[in-house]
């Protein structure tokens, strides 16, 4: 075939010519099937390379096992996260949330048909990579949810191809670089959410193509919005909120004709919302809610008008509610919340189909609730409390079948709550206290499945409690009505009222005995009852309100001895049982208690107060008891408790009195003895308290209950180390318990938190994550991420290792070891602000993982180097004998160096 191919070019022969005129069609098919040849035989080799360095990638990645499909048998192609173009060529690389926690290598660009590279939501750490202007023909690039840190490249626009670029949720610092705007081709720009605190710059307006511009949660220097930003013809997606955006909002974005959401919220931006912002005719969202705004609400708007959402809330904006709104007829929310609005609601507001929100607290408003609303949607809920509204609430709220509450308190509405309101199995919370309503309360409110508040307080509402209450109820407040009828539940109702949390039911008609049934309630914080009429003793089951923090019982006709459990309750701080009729002592017990109100006022008790109320602070809690008495400091305001000693004793019965009495000394002061020492065991219990720096999958009582002898793998220096299963499929921490001789002062406290805060905060490949830090008085457990296969020195020495003896540490595992802590030592010293440096880096503290990945553990001694202006000195030498640098051992200056030489 090759001898015929060639014989058709000149001077390959006569007979070539003969046979080219003869058998042309034949020729023809040579010529395709040597294209064809010619053509593939690159791209087969393309392919090749492009395997090639991919699996490079990952070799320099650790192998990760999230890239098992990654082999030298198969093409790229094939891969799950590769894209490739017709001729075989990568184009694009697919890796979010791929647990990545090594940097990009740099001869990923060696894909030179890369357009496509996808990198978010994994932990690569360093500074952004400026070898990626190396991938020339790169379009898309999204490092978003990683570590980066530092401030951008001043010439980033070498990635001059980029339509798609986001770097948001990292930690870049710094300015925006002006050079941004020269990236023309941009269509999406997305840096929200990272730790920006310079300027960004007006050649933003340059993008003509942009059509997202996302930059929130920055700390940008303060400064207005360019009015240059209203150019960006294209832009759909604007999102700038808490950004330290100051001025006003510019008049040239009524010229945003394609912008369908704006995001603002969260900055100062003061003036007037532009008039025809809602004649825009994409517009869909409008969120300005937390500035500064004033003025009127525009009242143009597009017809038709493809609002949805509109907030507005939390600024000085007043006038009117627009009737505009009542004419779009897709939007669903309303907010407009915490402003000085006036005026009526527009009654066209009823008739929006397709309202599910509308919110209006705290305004000026007044007139009535329009009637309809509700009936034309499928309204979830409704909040217009805190304004001047009068008239009945509409029947129709819950036409849609989709209420979920009905907030109204602090207007003037009167009559009664909707009989509509029945069937309405989707409302779980009505909120109506401090109005004008009467009338009685339909029983069905008290058994509504779905009801889990209702508040009526401060109204005329009358009625009787009913025997059975919704089980899903949390709060129940229906203070100062004419409520009447003995208390829920009855007895033969066992799981009426079991998850309340809050029960107020003062100044009301109530009558009867509080049941005992009423103590199973073991999530109750806070019972009011005061100013009914209740009568009989206190529940004997009081301990069951172990979350009480709240009691009050006064003003009733209740009697019997204060029963002394109150004083076991550990979380109450108010008690008032005055205005009643318990008699007796005051329970020793409630000295147990650390309240900060008490009132035992206008009772029958008698005897002396407990010492610790015997003090000014509650001089007005024992009032009206005449047969009470004080020692202290409330004798000038009580009568004073004596002992008058009015018979003659014989000299025997003295003598015996006071050998008895020697005897019964000794024997306190032996009892004493005892109670000191069982005192003081008490005291070595500790108090643990757990601070987290990392999502957990396991409880401090856990660690706390593993802290044993079979557990324990090492100890040093600076304290034990134990390894502990946290019970998820293996999976293991190592806890290192630091004593000390006793507490710390409050300065070494504050100083050991702030140092456990930035070791939490350290998040690189090379360094061992610490998950929490348990605290009591006297000890610190400090947990961390267990290295399977322990310390470098373990390996360096040939100490018994079990089932890995078998494995050698040769020289490249010894380089991969020393590398990997390199670099996390580089991080160390050069990525975190302030710089924290070891000064105990030893193969001790170089931990291992099943790969012989390298992890810098035992921060036990590590500092945060002064900050500059501060005394750079340490008071005491910290590291290991023949690890420590000269200069550092003679002359105690701290500096990154230290680490250096140990290493």
């Amino acid at each position: 075939m090759g001898r015929d191919v060639f014989s058709i070019f000149p001077g390959g022969g006569g007979g070539g010519i003969h046979r080219c005129k003869s058998s042309s069609s034949l020729l023809f098919s040579q010529i395709v099937v040597v294209i064809i040849i010619l053509t593939h035989m690159p791209h087969r080799g393309k392919s090749v390379t492009d395997r090639d360095t991919l699996l490079g990638v990952k070799r320099q990645w650790g192998n990760p096992s999230t890239l098992r499909a990654w082999n030298s048998t198969s093409s790229p192609c094939s891969w799950p996260e590769i894209e490739c173009s017709g001729d075989g060529s990568v184009t694009g690389i697919f890796l979010k949330d791929y647990d990545i926690v090594s940097e990009i290598p740099p001869e990923i660009c060696n894909l030179s048909n890369l357009t496509t590279l996808d990198l978010s939501y994994n932990y690569i750490p360093n500074q952004f990579p400026m070898f990626l202007y190396n991938c020339s023909k790169l379009e898309h690039l999204d490092l978003s949810q990683n570590y980066f840190v530092g401030d951008l490249p001043h010439d980033i626009d070498r990635l001059r191809n980029l339509r798609y670029l986001d770097l948001s949720a990292n930690n870049f610092t710094g300015d925006i670089p002006r050079s941004v705007g020269n990236i023309t081709e941009l269509r999406q720009l997305m840096m929200y959410q990272n730790l920006f605190n310079g300027t960004f710059p007006v050649e933003i307006a340059n993008l003509s193509n942009l059509e997202q511009m996302q930059m929130a949660y920055n700390s940008f220097s303060p400064r207005e919005i360019p009015e240059e930003f209203g150019n960006l013809k294209k832009l759909k997606f604007l999102w700038w909120s808490s950004t330290n955006l100051v001025g006003e909002i510019p008049k040239s974005f009524e010229n945003l004709s394609s912008l369908e959401q704006l995001d603002l919220v969260g900055n100062s931006l003061q003036g007037h919302i532009p008039s025809r912002l809602f004649l825009l005719p994409n517009l869909t969202k409008v969120y300005l809610y937390n500035n500064n705004l004033s003025g009127s609400i525009p009242s143009r708007f597009a017809k038709p008008s493809k609002l949805v959402e509109v907030d507005l809330s939390h600024n000085r904006l007043t006038g009117e509610i627009p009737v505009g709104f009542g004419e779009s007829e897709g939007l669903e929310l309303v907010a407009l919340f915490m402003n000085q609005l006036s005026g009526a609601i527009p009654p066209n507001i009823g008739l929006m189909p397709s309202l599910k929100n509308f919110k209006v607290f705290i305004n000026n408003l007044s007139g009535t609730l329009p009637p309809q609303i509700g009936l034309h949607s499928k309204l979830e809920s409704i909040e217009v409390s805190e304004n001047r509204l009068t008239g009945r609430l509409p029947e129709n709220l819950c036409a849609g079948k989709a209420l979920i509450g009905i907030t109204a308190f602090n207007n003037n509405f009167t009559g009664g709550i909707p009989p509509s309101l029945e069937s309405c199995d989707t409302l779980l919370t009505i909120q109506l206290y401090n109005n004008a309503f009467s009338g009685e309360v339909p029983p069905w409110i008290w058994t509504l499945g779905s009801m889990i508040s209702v508040m009526l307080s401060n109204n005329s509402f009358s009625g009787k409690l009913p025997h059975e209450v919704a089980e899903n109820f949390t709060r129940l407040e229906i203070n100062n009505n004419r409520f009447y009828g003995e208390l829920p539940p009855s007895k033969n109702s066992s799981s009426s009222l079991q998850g309340i949390i809050v029960f107020q039911a003062s100044n009301n008609l109530l009558s009867g005995h509080i049941p005992g049934e009423f103590t199973a309630f073991p999530k109750l914080t806070e019972l009011k009852l005061d100013g009914n009429s209740l009568s009989g003793e206190l529940p004997k089951n009081i301990l069951s309100w172990a979350s009480l923090n709240t009691l009050s019982l006064a003003r009733n006709q209740l009697s019997g001895n204060i029963p002394a459990a109150i004083g076991s309750l550990p979380d109450l701080v108010e008690l008032d049982l005055s205005g009643n009729q318990f008699f007796g002592l005051i329970p020793p017990e409630l000295d147990r208690l650390r309240l900060n109100g008490l009132n035992l006022s206008s009772n029958k008790l008698s005897g002396r107060i407990p010492a610790r109320f015997d003090n000014f602070a509650f001089e007005k809690s024992f009032l009206s008891n005449p047969s009470l008495c004080a020692v202290d400091q409330l004798s000038s305001t009580l009568p004073h408790c004596h002992l008058k000693t009015t018979h003659r004793f014989p000299v025997r019965v003295i003598i015996l009195i006071a050998v008895f009495g020697v005897i019964a000394f000794l024997g306190v002061l032996l009892i004493l003895f005892k109670v000191r020492d069982y005192s003081r065991k008490r005291r070595d219990i500790p108090t643990w308290k757990l601070t987290s720096y990392q999502k957990l999958d396991f409880t401090e009582e856990k660690i706390l209950r593993n802290l044993t002898e079979t557990n324990l793998i090492g100890s040093g220096g600076s304290g034990m180390v134990y390894r502990i299963s946290t019970g998820k499929e293996g999976s293991c921490v190592a806890v290192k318990r630091i004593s000390s001789d006793g507490k710390l002062d409050d300065e070494l406290e504050r100083q050991f938190a702030a140092e456990m805060e930035i070791l939490g905060s350290i998040r690189h490949s090379n360094i061992v994550k610490l998950m929490c830090c348990i605290s009591s008085e006297s000890s610190k457990l400090v947990v961390y991420e267990y290295m399977e296969y322990g310390s470098l020195d373990t390996w360096l020495h040939k100490r018994k290792r079990g089932s890995l003896e078998s494995l050698g540490l040769d020289w490249p595992k010894r380089l991969q070891i020393a590398t990997g802590a390199a670099q996390g030592l580089c991080y160390m010293h050069h990525d975190c602000v302030p710089p924290i440096m070891h000064r105990d880096v030893k193969s001790s503290n170089i931990l291992l993982d099943s790969q012989f990945n390298s992890f810098i553990a035992d921060f036990g001694l590590a500092k945060v180097l002064a900050k500059k202006g501060e005394p750079n000195t340490m008071s005491a030498v910290a590291g290991s004998f023949g690890y420590i640098a000269p200069e550092y051992a003679y002359t105690t200056r701290v500096n990154e160096k230290i680490d250096i030489y140990s290493f």
